[in-house]
């Protein structure tokens, strides 16, 4: 007898886990020392002061306070600017 399936499935229906990224605590709101304020496919957002970047771009406090988003323009190493978000913690 024949190892076949019934027709309609298939072997490449499996889905992968959400990567549930964005913007976990907004502007105003407080922070304890590790907690995640934004997780990121690369720097669209970078690390002001009180703040890290982990390996996977996940931006986090390092400690206490009250999360501020802020915009400046960065230079590109040809000489061209692009303004960025800078996620910063400032204290209570």
């Amino acid at each position: 007898m024949a190892h076949t399936k019934a027709i309609g499935s298939t072997q490449l229906g499996r889905d992968s886990r959400p990567q549930y990224r964005g913007v976990k605590k907004h502007d105003g709101q407080k922070v304890a020392v590790g907690n995640i304020i934004l997780r990121q496919m690369g720097t669209s957002a970078i690390a002001g002061e009180v703040v890290r970047t982990g390996s996977d771009y996940t931006l986090y406090a390092v400690r206490d306070g009250i999360v501020r988003f802020t915009t400046k323009s960065k230079a590109a190493f040809n000489g061209s600017r692009r303004k960025v978000k800078v996620v910063s913690v400032v204290a209570k």
